[in-house]
């Protein structure tokens, strides 16, 4: 072999490994760059999910929220309902205080005069309906005597000296009218006599 041939073949085996070099170059460089845009992909979806899973906590916690609030105007209605019955009921018995009243003041002339025993059976039937109807609604009358006088159960229309020692002052005397109540709610205070 002669030089040249020597040299042809060195400058050959140059151009492969150049050509090699070239090829392991691209090589990387196209799996540099395909790792680049696979971690660029990676980044993109764990960003995607964090904001889904921001959106979703913060869709829960709102749903949640306007479920708190639904069953609170939920209750709130309710308690409003209950006040409101029990609001007209007192107001509808107030209404048939007077009449029962009245009743029973005729009751109480027909003692003092001769009247008809068919009027006077009447009208303690009405009486007696009428105390049926306070009693289903747990009316009850305020009307003891002898016990100090409450300003929450009494009006005091009068103050007179009390009968005797042992009465102490502010003392219910008398009922001029009887009260109601219902449960704890008064709906018509007595008209009492109080002791001075």
């Amino acid at each position: 072999m002669s030089n040249e041939d020597i040299k042809n073949n060195e400058l050959e085996q140059n151009k492969e490994a150049e050509a090699a070099t070239d090829e392991v170059d691209v090589d990387t460089t196209e799996a540099s760059n395909g790792q680049d845009s696979e971690q660029q992909e990676t980044e993109t979806e764990e960003s995607a999910i964090a904001k889904l899973e921001q959106e979703l906590a913060s869709t829960k916690d709102s749903l949640l929220r306007k479920a708190a609030e639904l069953e609170n105007v939920r209750k709130r209605v309710q308690r409003e309902r209950a006040v409101l019955y029990e609001d007209a009921k007192v107001a509808a018995l107030q209404d048939f205080l007077p009449i029962s009243e009245d009743i029973d003041r005729v009751l109480n002339a027909t003692e003092e005069y001769e009247v008809d025993e068919n009027f006077t059976a009447g009208v303690k039937l009405v009486a007696g309906k009428f105390e049926e109807l306070f009693s289903k609604y747990g009316v009850e009358a305020i009307n003891q005597t002898g016990i100090p006088f409450d300003v929450n159960l009494h009006d005091a229309l009068l103050r007179q000296p009390a009968p005797d020692e042992k009465t102490g002052s502010d003392t219910v005397l008398q009922i001029l009218e009887s009260g109601y109540k219902i449960g704890n709610k008064v709906i018509k205070h007595a008209k009492v006599i109080v002791s001075e």
